[in-house]
């Protein structure tokens, strides 16, 4: 079986970190992107077979960047599960709207998204 590759999309040097230290642990291949712009960027360029994205991020934020990425032709086959802090149900239900394929919540509970990985 081919180590799945993830692509996480996100501001911070902590959870980029976080995310990466973990899901190599448990062997994915792991790319890192540090905003929105990049994050799409890779997406075409990578074609990797999930993508983790942050929401809250200086220029494209992750919900901008998850509808470009969901739309456009050559990257909509690849799944997004936004990883952020707001919990409000109207931003889940604004997440999924723009084409994500699940939501959850920081900080991460790393078996719940490790399911989710699973699951996909």
């Amino acid at each position: 079986m081919a180590v799945q590759t993830i692509l996480v999309v996100d501001d911070s040097p902590t959870e980029r970190h976080f995310l990466s230290t973990l899901l190599v642990k448990h062997g994915y291949r792991v790319e890192l992107a540090e905003n929105g712009k990049d994050g799409i960027e890779m997406a075409r360029k990578l074609q990797p077979d999930l993508i983790i994205m942050d929401v809250i991020m200086p220029d494209l934020n992750g919900f901008q960047a998850t509808r470009t990425i969901t739309k456009a032709e050559d990257t909509k086959h690849i799944p997004v599960i936004l990883c952020t802090t707001k919990d409000q149900e109207t931003d889940k239900i604004w997440g999924f709207r723009q084409g994500a394929v699940n939501y959850i919540i920081k900080p991460v509970d790393k078996e719940a998204l490790l399911k989710i990985i699973r699951s996909l």
